[in-house]
């Protein structure tokens, strides 16, 4: 296979031409291997759109451990037209050998289909790289027990003898949703210390989810950028996300468009803004989230005492007209700072109806009423399987009358 590779300072990666190059065997992938071969200092190789086999991904397994000098490790979108049944031992061997990389900094393992089933040869490395600092999986269909899988191994991580590096947490498109959020905010806790970007974008995450790792986020003193786009708050997410930024005192990038925060939401997180903690956020991205005059008023204010540093402010499709004074407002606040183009185009903006209220309340009603539905399904699900275990049908008549159902 005639497969060309570019070396650019000590980078190295596929060429564009072969973009689409699939490696089978350790004959395909040897031309590649002389080329690493030939420059055993590279600090980062770049694999990205080509298709890795498992002989392949053996044979390179194999010349990964020499790259002493190897920071960052792009693995992403490798696994193109390859079966369930090859992926895990490939992804696998890479990752096996990455560990024996002792510079290693940076894994993207984004764009690979893996499923949770696929998990689970991750965790080796993740659990015990100990410079692992950027953590990279968009997109990899992980799934709830993906999630915990992934999770629990950055959980082992913090405990390395030799401390924790993580810096950088990118997961979205995962559809980790509720499930794997316990998880997820105890391993954001435990690297309280050195934590400082998340990125968790369309996982389907409801506001019981989005607070749990918000929870575990609050510990996260030196957290700089936080994105959930994508998910679900409501008002529920909302408060927690108000209670959270009061933690975040160096936090630079928020990004929470899309997130069905709602009227009532938007009040609880601009007041918490106009306290002025984020005196050094630079990107707040709060589109389609139902925001009105009130809210946007508060931002206005802290855009106007606070925002010093803010450059870019993306609030379209927020119920506001253009040329309403509030918005107004908010264009002077950001020009005082001489930061007049940092707003968004307003293109897709909603008409504010004071009735919004009392079908926002509705809805924020529903909103809870499904979460305790949730809750109340898992308890009668316990009681049905105690039911099955001991045959008794009072005892089961009896736990239900006892049950607390919200």
């Amino acid at each position: 296979m005639a497969t060309t590779s570019e070396f650019t300072e000590k980078s190295f990666s596929i060429a564009e031409a072969d973009k689409n190059a699939k490696f089978n065997t350790k004959d395909d992938i040897k031309p590649i291997l002389d080329k690493l071969q030939s420059q055993l200092d590279v600090e980062d190789v770049h694999f990205s759109g080509v298709s890795i086999g498992v002989e392949a991904a053996i044979a390179l397994s194999e010349k990964l451990p020499e790259l002493k000098s190897l920071r960052i490790a792009d693995f992403s979108d490798i696994f193109t037209g390859r079966l369930i049944t090859e992926i895990p031992q490939a992804l696998k061997s890479i990752c096996d050998s990455l560990l024996k990389c002792p510079k290693l900094e940076e894994v993207n393992l984004s764009d690979n289909a893996f499923g949770g089933r696929s998990a689970e040869p991750m965790v080796n490395l993740l659990s015990n790289h100990p410079n692992l600092q950027v953590l990279k999986l968009n997109n990899n269909g992980l799934g709830i027990e993906g999630g915990k899988i992934v999770s629990g191994a950055l959980k082992s991580l913090a405990s390395h003898p030799e401390g924790s590096k993580l810096r950088v947490v990118v997961c979205g498109r995962n559809r980790l949703e509720n499930g794997s959020s316990d998880s997820w905010a105890e391993a954001y806790s435990l690297h309280k210390n050195t934590l400082q970007v998340v990125k968790m974008p369309q996982n389907g995450i409801r506001p019981e989810g989005i607070t749990a790792i918000l929870g575990g986020l609050t510990n996260c003193n030196d957290l700089r950028e936080l994105d959930l786009q994508d998910n679900t708050m409501t008002k529920n997410g909302s408060i927690a996300l108000s209670n959270a930024i009061k933690s975040w005192s160096n936090l630079e990038v928020i990004n929470i468009s899309d997130c069905l925060t709602g009227g009532r939401g938007g009040i609880e997180i601009a007041k918490s803004l106009a306290t002025g903690v984020l005196k050094e956020l630079k990107t707040l991205r709060l589109q389609f989230n139902e925001w009105d005059e009130r809210s946007l008023s508060l931002l206005s204010k802290y855009i106007n005492e606070f925002g010093q540093k803010l450059t870019t402010l993306e609030i379209n499709g927020n119920r506001a007209d253009p040329d309403e004074d509030v918005i107004e407002s908010i264009r002077e606040a950001l020009s005082k700072h001489n930061h007049g183009n940092a707003l968004d185009e307003l293109d897709e903006m909603e008409e504010y109806d004071p009735e919004d209220l009392e079908e926002e309340s509705e809805g924020e009603q529903s909103d809870e009423e499904d979460e305790g539905q949730g809750e109340s399904a898992k308890v009668i699900e316990e009681i049905k399987e105690k039911k099955q275990e001991s045959g008794d049908v009072d005892d089961l008549v009896n736990q239900l009358a006892g049950a607390k159902i919200n």
